[in-house]
């Protein structure tokens, strides 16, 4: 990773945190960016070598203002090696309790963001015949859970979505990584939406003793330099994915009694 120009959303907490310090320790070129400038600037100045490091802030459901974002980061340092979308939202409500409004965000934010901020990278890496997108998505984006069905379809969306693009890149020497985390301990639970669109406040017992962000950064940053299509990480939830596979009515059953907060 050392000299790779890498751009991070979703970068002032969480995953995207998590993989700044690590990235910026193997000596890549960073551009961060989140809503939250404040935040951004408190990571950058935990790291070593801030002189390789651009906060660029930016709002991913502003879907407007993306495809400009994307120029200005192109412009810091001349290109863009890697994209990580790790931007996003999660979700902790009822289907029929959630309001259409709400669930809206989840794929403004979660689908259309990323997928702006990826086409609009896409020619540059194409024309430097190299690159590498990857996408911060679920486990809940291969299977379903209670209390996720906005955020779920969201993640489920950018599989089809990033499958098809990985079909079409083939001729290219550019990589697409879908990554999948499970419960990983960062304060996305905390920042979720209920059901009217106000975050939940609190963390869930699963997340509180989930895996640790820089796991998950580092299994993340292996998957990229093997140039895998995806990445399962989490604890023994990460067996749903095999097992609704292989038993998909006995998956059904257990994901029933599942406890998912």
């Amino acid at each position: 990773m050392k000299d790779k120009v890498i751009w991070i959303t979703g970068a002032s907490s969480g995953i995207g945190e998590a993989l700044v310090y690590e990235l910026a320790n193997a000596g890549a070129k960073l551009i961060i960016s989140s809503r939250n400038r404040d935040e951004l600037f408190r990571v950058k100045q935990k790291c070593r070598n801030q002189i390789d490091i651009h906060v660029l802030s930016l709002d991913l459901e502003d879907s407007e203002s993306l495809p400009k974002k994307a120029e200005e980061a192109i412009r810091i340092y001349g290109r863009i090696d890697i994209l990580i979308n790790s931007g996003g939202i999660s979700q902790r409500a009822l289907a029929l309790a959630t309001d259409l409004k709400t669930e809206k965000r989840f794929m403004d934010i979660n689908f259309w963001g990323t997928v702006i901020l990826s086409k609009a990278v896409l020619p540059q890496m194409i024309r430097q015949d190299s690159g590498s997108i990857v996408c911060v998505s679920s486990l809940v984006g291969k299977f379903g859970t209670s209390l996720r069905s906005a955020y779920s379809a969201s993640k489920h969306a950018l599989h089809g979505y990033f499958e098809s693009l990985r079909i079409e890149l083939d001729s290219t020497n550019i990589h697409v990584l879908l990554a999948c985390p499970g419960f990983i301990k960062t304060n996305v639970t905390i920042n979720a939406l209920t059901a009217d669109g106000s975050k939940q406040g609190t963390m869930d017992q699963a997340q509180e003793n989930g895996m640790p962000a820089e796991e998950c950064a580092k299994q993340i940053i292996k998957a990229i330099q093997k140039q895998k299509d995806e990445v399962y990480i989490g604890g023994k939830e990460v067996r749903g994915v095999l097992l609704k596979r292989l038993f998909p009515s006995y998956f059904a059953k257990i994901i029933k009694k599942a406890k998912v907060t």
